[in-house]
């Protein structure tokens, strides 16, 4: 029997700068906020988060852990890592497309 993979759904970019916060180490919301800015240079609201927050557990990529101090954190599950690989690895190729291509236009 074959496990189907979740895919990240048609909001992906929130869920992959969230999956790439969590990556290092589980989060709660405020830390990934803080962590996708200073990753990216634009802000993650706080209703994109929580929704893109629910979306991923629904999938099974990330899981919420046990509140400390009224502050839950989540960590990505060993789905959302293999989910996590294969976008950037994805994103990886394309990127590498572009840029080939972009030579190749300008030269």
């Amino acid at each position: 029997m074959v496990t189907k993979i979740p895919e990240l759904g048609r909001f992906a970019e929130p869920a992959l700068l969230i999956l790439v916060s969590l990556s290092d180490g589980p989060k709660h919301g405020y830390a990934i906020m803080a962590d996708v800015e200073a990753g990216t240079g634009r802000p993650l609201g706080p209703g994109t988060l929580y929704a893109a927050l629910a979306r991923l557990e629904e999938r099974g990529l990330i899981e919420a852990m046990t509140p400390v101090e009224r502050r839950r954190p989540y960590r990505l599950t060993a789905v959302g890592a293999t989910v996590l690989a294969e976008q950037l690895h994805e994103l990886s190729e394309f990127a590498q497309l572009g840029l080939r291509r972009l030579g190749s236009a300008s030269g």
